[in-house]
């Protein structure tokens, strides 16, 4: 019994650790803009993600074309990880125009 308690405990903790990791983040998507993006761009996180509606974003990160995107109001960047594209289309769709949001960067 005893055994089968710690295995039903170790998977809770695991289960726990793995949905944390997978959810993504506007903060760390801001964070992620200001150490990779901002120099490159040349402009901020706030002028950034109100090129966009919260709609428009997310319609380009459902196509796929998020990346592509970064890439064409940035002509600069060259390439971006894709573990970091889901915080910064948290923090793009957080911030949209549309959104009445205003990101502290």
């Amino acid at each position: 019994m005893k055994r089968f308690l710690s295995i039903i405990a170790t998977s809770a903790l695991i289960a726990g650790i793995a949905t944390t990791t997978v959810s993504a983040d506007p903060a760390k998507g801001q964070k992620i803009y200001l150490k990779k993006l901002k120099k490159v761009c040349g402009f901020n996180g706030a002028k950034m993600a109100a090129k966009h509606t919260q709609d428009e974003w997310e319609q380009i990160k459902e196509s796929g074309k998020l990346e592509d995107e970064l890439k064409k109001q940035c002509p600069k960047l060259k390439d971006i990880k894709d573990k970091y594209l889901d915080d910064l289309f948290d923090f793009l769709y957080e911030y949209g125009s549309d959104s009445g949001n205003v990101p502290s960067c």
